[in-house]
């Protein structure tokens, strides 16, 4: 099942299992996805992060963190799309195109089971943090 909803930072599909996002991007079944939610407990199920860096997790707008386990994650904070992530417990996340091209409202519609928002647009991808236990090195 694959949902098709303006995140809080561009549209995206989104989905329980990162295997069909990836297929309907086009790229390897196996490259990882982004997890989004509303609970910072429900990311404590997959990820231990270290005590330190939890409050800024907590308080972080459009930031995804990469764990030292290799799962990255995003806290998702804005009212709308929390909204719709409360029902789950998480979700895998991705940009609404073809991986490597831009954004295609028709392609992303055609793709997608459920389209959650009628207004989607392509907006700036999270900035990226990289976790280690001591320190936070910025990606992206």
């Amino acid at each position: 099942m694959i949902y098709l909803a303006q995140t809080d930072t561009t549209a995206g599909f989104l989905s329980k299992d990162y295997k069909e996002i990836n297929f309907a991007k086009k790229r390897d079944l196996n490259q990882p996805c982004i997890i989004t939610s509303a609970y910072l407990t429900s990311l404590k199920l997959l990820a231990k992060c270290p005590n330190k860096f939890k409050n800024k997790i907590r308080r972080a707008k459009k930031t995804t963190y990469i764990h030292k386990n290799g799962l990255s994650f995003r806290l998702v904070n804005d009212n709308k799309h929390s909204i719709f992530l409360k029902d789950f417990k998480y979700l895998y996340s991705s940009s609404a195109n073809l991986h490597g091209d831009k954004f295609n409202i028709n392609y992303a519609k055609s793709i997608a089971n459920i389209i959650v928002d009628d207004n989607l647009n392509e907006s700036s991808s999270s900035t990226m943090i990289k976790l280690s236990n001591h320190k936070l090195k910025k990606i992206r």
